[in-house]
């Protein structure tokens, strides 16, 4: 029996839809096809302990797994719960008549629990925007999913529970997140505040001057001066962040993973300090499964590179053309992806 079931790949900042169709033929092996890396071909041990674990039987047929377009490349384990959801409605154990109304996405524990995923804002920005009702996901992403409104977004902690609302015996709750309280609510709320520095003033007008124009800054002292001191503090005195810039933001920490279950929107202005022995790459962002830089986590905020002249040569080159377009662009034989890349660059160093 031929099932489809839908997830999601995050390029960039942006989400492609992606079917899952699972066929059930005689015969014995188990085939993922559709340029597949090999995180998704070992999901079959995942799904068999999961599928076990929870009560539910794998199939001892042939199952091959089709992710279309086949000519994108998939990646990560977050497909695990779309082929399992697939491959028991394909073998009569789940209903499949709503299978299509829903973006179902997720990494399988052997006890059949969920761990969280990459990328689900992006992915629920992408949901509503082809008309989905609704977006399966682990429970410790559903807040940062459940800003996109129109969207039902319900968070699982299991796989039975969603074996259990798709047969009808069991309803999920949606995560309900009020964007604008959400955004509201902590859009001041710095660890460190500008206001907390004593003395200082003429280094303080400076800092005030090129945050009223978005100005790069260079900061030139001898150690215990209070350079460091006064770059961290530097995002609390820039203009709150518009509700696109916390949503643009967002995106770019989702895709990153560096979003924590309790938030929902990054609503402070970003501040990232790499050290100097960072790599070109992890700077600016790229690899062989593109990831955003540091450049692109410090996207509406600030820059700071410590000890300037300790980066290397070829870092600080890489960043000339980011600084300049406010983006990245990174190349690969068959794709290309932008990260935004518009920050505040601050730096300093000894005389």
């Amino acid at each position: 029996m031929l099932v489809k079931t839908f997830g999601s790949a995050v390029y960039g900042i942006e989400a492609i839809t992606i079917t899952i169709e699972v066929n059930i033929l005689a015969g014995t092996k188990y085939f993922v096809v559709g340029l597949a890396d090999a995180a998704i071909k070992e999901s079959y041990f995942r799904i068999e302990s999961a599928l076990k674990n929870c009560g539910f039987r794998m199939p001892r047929q042939q199952v091959v797994v089709n992710m279309a377009p086949a000519d994108i490349r998939k990646e990560g384990s977050a497909y695990d719960l779309t082929i399992a959801i697939g491959v028991l409605s394909a073998s009569g154990q789940v209903e499949n008549e709503n299978l299509d109304k829903y973006i179902i996405m997720g990494e399988l524990s052997l006890d059949g629990s969920l761990q969280p995923i990459k990328g689900a804002l992006p992915i629920a920005i992408q949901a509503r925007k082809e008309g989905f009702k609704g977006f399966i996901l682990p429970k410790q992403n559903a807040r940062e999913a459940a800003i996109v409104n129109e969207l039902e977004v319900y968070g699982v902690e299991t796989i039975k529970e969603v074996v259990d609302f798709f047969n009808g015996d069991n309803q999920l709750t949606a995560e309900v997140v009020n964007t604008r309280d959400e955004f509201y609510k902590s859009l001041t709320n710095y660890d460190s505040d500008f206001s907390e520095v004593r003395g200082q003033e003429n280094i303080k007008r400076a800092l005030e001057i090129a945050a009223a124009g978005g100005h790069n800054v260079i900061l030139i002292g001898p150690p215990g001066a209070g350079k460091t001191m006064l770059a961290r503090r530097l995002p609390s005195i820039l203009p709150p962040l518009s509700l696109y810039e916390s949503l643009e933001t967002t995106k770019i920490h989702s895709v990153a993973g560096k979003l924590s279950a309790a938030d929902a929107l990054v609503t402070t202005r970003p501040f990232r300090s790499p050290h100097h022995t960072i790599s070109d790459v992890a700077l600016v962002g790229g690899g062989s499964n593109p990831q955003p830089g540091e450049i692109s986590l410090a996207h509406n905020g600030v820059l700071f590179l410590d000890e300037l002249p300790e980066f290397k040569r070829s870092a600080l080159e890489v960043m000339r053309q980011p600084l300049e377009e406010r983006r990245v662009t990174i190349s690969r034989a068959k794709f290309t992806v932008d990260y935004p890349s518009s920050f505040m660059l601050v730096a300093s160093m000894n005389p």
